[in-house]
């Protein structure tokens, strides 16, 4: 049989993927005799497009998926999509205005027909992405946060929340983002430092010619909504002004100057002005002092009327215009560079303002401490450790969320407002007219009934994401289905560092509050991955390359593993087109390595006595490597196992083992030695499968016959078995003596077809005779002996045990002395520099015993080197 001589991984990844898809290997159903195993996917913004941290993340569940599948679980991978309403919704109003229509000129209804079309269009696409990425989901199962049931759920939860005076409706500072038109939590706002200006203004005090107080501030185009001027009670300077009042530059309105202790003295002048309509900490000092609140700005962040000037100016022109009419006024005293961290809208980046507004939001301070107490527990567990206390300090201080979105993608708030001014909260607008009608005592009708117009927030359907994706009717019937029962909790949740609070914590909430468990065991939290400057990958900068194409130059296994070479949980990986090209050379060992074997001819005459030390030891590492592959996935180290399996198969393997059985050129293999490598080959598939699916399963149905449900990816993950430590260290012994040999003939220039004799000084001369066959193939030795020194030879020294390799004839002996001289000079350097460590008292004393017995384990190395090569100059003459 002919196999090709190089792997296709285009052909092989559509051949094996529409295999599974065909024998539903990945479909998942309530099953009782076996143990589920569940992952719900951080479902992507319908938005999106497949990019490298989504590569990351997916493939790092596919793996875990997968190897759950072989060990016999229900594994259930759920798909699916979030309609993401700040983000969808610019996308639809770009495609309406490349159509020129402006949204304003269409009702809801009209603007909806056109966001569906918009998703039906391009919503799909990252899911189809992630097939080629070699994705093992349930694809029956995919949901999408608008999909009716999910829907009716997210409107239950509201509804019920409401009921339970957990939701509320008032006027609040929120996050607004002014391209977005909309309010943000907390969590949507990502703050930048950036380079700005600090402007000193100087506000004259009335009643005086001359007196004046100075202000330093990076926003002066928020002086005509200033309602006060602050100084600290304690502070000298200012206190001649207590009770007086400064007039604002340019509109000339007079405001008092209060005292609080909230001023820092030692901060800018000592003094600042405040503006509860656009600061946060303005806003709680107004309340305090009970101020006027004047908000200047509009939705859209231009200046409005009550700003007197500059009206209809956008705020950051309104910026540079009034820090210019207050020089040419005299007013301006001076103007600072000054870096400052300021907020930015996640989604659309523009510069978030904070605003007063009338907006819905849920009460965080009790349903937290569930979700705050299982983290603190270990409940939940965070890979790595290191994020609990991230979680607990955000959870400890979490701010009511506001929950209010002004856009119309998205779940609209099931609160009805009624001719008298209340409203109503109701699943359904009917409901909301039997409600009013009964509380009221009124006969309203359908019309008088006006819904909310606002939508609630993305991450307020996203939070139920692990109950509703398998029962959305839980919400509001109060009983789970068998789905529900069977598959909740899930196992592992793998996602982002960067929404454990948009996200994973909101859905820990939910899970108590509803099912009043947790909603997962686990959570993996991926690194960012960055290219070689250091800088997070994204679009904008132009430094991502493309996900698509890079499967299609290094094949998704090469990518797959490219990606988990060097991505420990939590941390960033540095990715380098050289990590996916080593990953296309994994793949390209492993498919040289079956043709090697394959194409063995097999004599049933050969008894393969000479082969039993190589099959007995590889036995033994596999265990070996396996144990420690189980307790890496055990930890969540998805890198630690995949660099275990790497080296297992590349050096144990293929530099290995399969040298040390392969028969001579066109010399037939005995059958024993053969059967037991390929069943060897079929475990390394296994343990190979979650992180290359496919050229693995390729193998698998070419290495010997199958059954057509006979497939690697429902095959039994293997089992680790003992393992003698002795016999895998002896083997690693013989292996040094051969890698020694190696090393001489490549250094003297001597062809490996030249057969040495060597000599060994040694205590143990029957570890050396268990693998004489082994010693004598892979170093071509004529003759192995045991005894002294042997003259005219070069020689090393393995463990304790000297080597000697006559070199009659084959070397310039002189030249050779020259050599050893040198590297014992080298030697006894390094010994003496060992030495000063270890007769230094204050070292001695203080070091650790590891590190102690790190520095004599040196110490008797470098003698015994030294012994060696004395030894060899001697031999040499």
């Amino acid at each position: 049989m002919s196999f090709a001589t190089k792997y296709n991984p285009e052909e092989t990844e559509s051949k094996w993927y529409a295999y599974w898809m065909e024998h539903k290997f990945f479909s998942s159903k309530v099953d009782h005799t076996k143990e589920p195993y569940t992952i719900v996917i951080p479902p992507p913004n319908v938005t999106g497009v497949l990019h490298m941290g989504h590569m990351l993340n997916n493939t790092i569940q596919d793996v875990l998926i997968r190897k759950a599948r072989m060990e016999g679980k229900n594994a259930c991978w759920v798909p699916g999509t979030d309609h993401a309403s700040i983000a969808t919704e610019a996308k639809v109003v770009s495609m309406l205005k490349e159509r020129g229509i402006d949204k304003k000129s269409l009702t809801r209804e009209e603007f909806l027909k056109y966001a569906w079309e918009w998703k039906e269009k391009y919503g799909g696409i990252i899911l189809e992405q992630l097939k080629k990425l070699g994705a093992s989901c349930d694809w029956d199962r995919t949901k999408f946060t608008m999909d009716p049931d999910l829907s009716e759920a997210v409107i239950s939860v509201f509804v019920d929340l409401h009921k339970k005076g957990k939701i509320y409706r008032g006027i609040r500072m929120v996050n607004w983002d002014p391209q977005g038109k909309t309010a943000l939590s907390d969590d949507e706002v990502i703050t930048k430092e950036i380079q700005s200006k600090l402007y000193y203004i100087q506000y004259n005090i009335e009643g005086t010619e001359n007196e004046f107080l100075t202000i330093a501030t990076t926003r002066p185009e928020t002086i005509m909504a200033d309602v006060a001027i602050c100084i600290n009670p304690n502070d000298p300077r200012f206190a001649h002004l207590k009770g007086k009042k400064a007039i604002i530059p340019l509109i000339n309105r007079a405001i008092p100057i209060i005292e609080d202790e909230y001023v820092d003295m030692e901060f800018g002048t000592g003094c600042l002005k405040v503006t509860p309509a656009h600061d946060i900490n303005d806003y709680e000092l107004g309340l305090k002092h009970k101020l006027e609140v004047i908000d200047i700005l509009n939705d859209d962040g231009t200046l409005n009327e009550k700003a007197q000037i500059l009206i209809g100016e956008d705020r950051f022109i309104a910026r540079k215009r009034i820090s210019k009419m207050l020089a040419e006024i005299g007013q301006m005293e001076k103007v600072e560079e000054y870096k400052s961290n300021v907020g930015h809208s996640e989604r659309t980046n523009a510069i978030v303002e904070p605003k007063l507004s009338l907006q819905w939001f849920l009460s965080m301070e009790d349903i937290t401490k569930p979700a705050l107490q299982s983290v603190m527990d270990d409940i939940i567990q965070l890979h790595p450790p290191k994020f609990k206390n991230m979680y607990r300090s955000w959870m400890e201080n979490v701010r009511d969320w506001c929950i209010s979105r002004q856009l119309w993608w998205g779940h609209q708030i099931p609160a009805y407002y009624l001719p008298n001014g209340e409203y109503v909260v109701a699943q359904s607008k009917s409901e909301a007219l039997e409600i009013a009608n009964e509380k009221y005592g009124i006969a309203y009708k359908s019309e008088d009934l006006v819904q909310d117009e606002d939508v609630l927030d993305t991450w307020f359907s996203s939070w139920l994401w692990p109950i509703s994706v398998f029962d959305a009717k839980v919400f509001s019937e109060g009983k789970k289905n068998e789905d529900l029962k069977y598959y909740y909790p899930t196992n592992d949740l793998v996602t982002a560092p960067e929404i454990l609070f948009f996200w994973v914590a909101r859905m820990i909430i939910a899970g108590y509050e509803y099912m009043g468990e947790k909603p997962f065991k686990n959570v993996y939290l991926t690194g960012i991955v960055r290219d070689k400057q250091g800088r997070k990958m994204s679009k904008s900068l132009g430094n991502s390359p493309d996900p698509l194409e890079l499967i299609k130059i290094y094949g998704a296994d090469g990518v797959r593993t490219g990606m988990l070479f060097s991505s420990p949980a939590g941390n960033d990986l540095p990715y380098d087109d050289k990590l996916v090209e080593q990953g296309r050379n994994f793949a390209n060992k492993i498919w040289n390595a079956f043709r090697l074997v394959k194409g063995w001819e097999i004599d049933p005459e050969l008894d393969g006595q000479e082969n039993q030390a190589a099959i007995h030891w590889f036995e033994n590492r596999f265990n070996e490597s396996l144990t420690e592959i189980e307790d890496h996935f055990n930890k969540f180290r998805i890198s630690d196992a995949l660099m275990t399996s790497y080296k297992l198969v590349w050096d144990d393997f293929c530099s290995w083992y399969l040298e040390m059985i392969k028969p001579a050129y066109q010399q037939p293999i005995d059958a024993a030695t053969y059967e037991r490598t390929i069943l060897f080959f079929e475990d390394i598939l296994k343990i190979l499968h979650p992180f290359m699916p496919f050229i693995t399963e390729e193998i698998w149905q070419q290495i010997k016959e199958r059954n057509t449900e006979d497939a690697l990816i429902v095959s039994e993950w293997p089992s680790p078995k003992s393992f003698d430590v002795q016999t895998i260290a002896e083997a690693q012994q013989v292996f040094e003596v051969v890698s020694q040999i190696r090393n001489i003939r490549a250094s003297k220039g001597i062809s490996p077809k030249e057969a040495f004799e060597l000599t060994i000084k040694t205590q143990q001369p029957d570890l050396y005779l268990r693998f004489e066959m082994v010693l004598k193939k892979l170093a071509n030795l004529s003759k192995l002996e045991f005894g002294d020194q042997v003259a005219n030879s070069l020689g090393f020294i393995v463990k304790s045990d000297e080597c000697f390799i006559p070199m009659i004839g084959q070397v310039d002996v002189e030249s050779e002395k020259e050599n050893i001289q040198k590297e014992l000079e080298y030697t006894r350097g390094f010994l003496n520099t060992v030495m000063k460590k270890l007769m230094n008292e204050r070292f001695v004393s203080g070091a650790p015993a590891q590190v102690l017995e790190i520095e004599r384990k040196k110490q008797a190395d470098a003698e015994a080197k030294i012994k060696a090569l004395e030894e060899s100059l001697v031999n040499l003459g």
